[in-house]
């Protein structure tokens, strides 16, 4: 048995993860909690937890604002949380927090989903389960949905799709996805990408080995093809990249790559200057992190 800080097993190192010799896969990065949804009583904002789909498991927590009335629908936002495939979640105190906020500050319903995350479900599970979640929120197009709160409050000619991280990696593919084949009952206006995940790092290797059914580092959900952003099923994106971040030049390259695309859409990029990769999520007080919010809320509302 190898000393303890003698890592001779370890066959692989990666940013979040390292990988011995005998396939044991140990996390290098702290832990999370996972809190209960619950009602605000501060904001006013409500959520709850609902199951989408149990084989493969996919869930999501929906946020509803104090504001809600069935007379007035509100704007929804899909949000797709980052963790680098492997971690976090939506049920976070991190998440939740972030997700309640932008819920009360931009007076949208938000569904943040759950998905599939490396070792127990690696890659395409993720891609996969938040598509099943965001065709799950279009099936309440007509009010006839299996949730109450999106069949009274949600328009769903008015949803936004976003994400930091992994998460704006996925808000990607899920928009490329809707352009690509559609999303009927459900008008995507616009992407938020904070902070995105793309080819052109190391990471490059994680992300080649969570996902043992890749194309290579030409594969287009690492590195978005031309055609994809060509049809992206959204009228306007919004992109975020943060100075001091490592995903800072895969961010400005997605923003080129989509105007010389011949999308018809409008994009907007946004930097964190002298800032790190989601450094809004931890310093939820600092000044560009509250302009980040706004930016967020304005977007949604403009």
């Amino acid at each position: 048995m190898a000393a303890a800080g003698d890592h001779s097993d370890v066959e692989h190192v990666f940013r979040f993860f390292r990988v011995h010799k005998d396939g044991t896969i140990h996390r290098t990065h702290p832990s999370f909690d996972k809190i209960p949804a619950a009602d605000d009583p501060t904001t006013g904002v409500r959520s709850k937890d609902v199951t989408i789909s149990t084989d493969p498991p996919v869930s999501a927590r929906i946020f509803i604002p104090k504001s809600a009335d069935p007379t007035r629908k509100l704007p929804l936002l899909f949000y797709v949380h980052g963790g680098g495939f492997c971690m976090q979640s939506a049920f976070s105190s991190t998440y939740h927090g972030y997700v309640s906020t932008i819920c009360s500050s931009a007076d949208v319903i938000a569904v943040s989903v759950e998905y599939g995350l490396f070792p127990t479900r690696p890659i395409p599970a993720c891609y996969e389960d938040s598509w099943a979640a965001l065709q799950w929120v279009a099936t309440h197009a007509n009010g006839t949905g299996s949730d109450q709160w999106l069949n009274e409050y949600a328009d769903l000619n008015r949803v936004f799709i976003g994400g930091d991280s992994a998460g704006g990696n996925i808000t990607h593919t899920l928009v490329s996805r809707v352009g690509s084949v559609g999303l009927p009952g459900v008008k995507v206006v616009g992407a938020i990408l904070a902070h995105p995940y793309f080819g052109g790092t190391d990471d490059d290797k994680m992300w080649l080995y969570i996902n043992k059914e890749n194309e290579g580092l030409q594969d287009r959900r690492l590195k978005p093809a031309a055609e994809d952003l060509g049809r992206l099923g959204c009228e306007k994106v919004l992109v975020f990249v943060a100075e001091k971040d490592h995903l800072n030049g895969v961010g400005r390259s997605y923003v080129e790559e989509l105007k010389k695309s011949g999308w018809k859409g409008s994009v907007e990029m946004k930097e964190n200057k002298g800032k790190d990769h989601c450094f809004h999520l931890r310093e939820t007080k600092d000044e560009q992190a509250v302009d980040l919010l706004k930016t967020v809320c304005s977007f949604i509302n403009s």
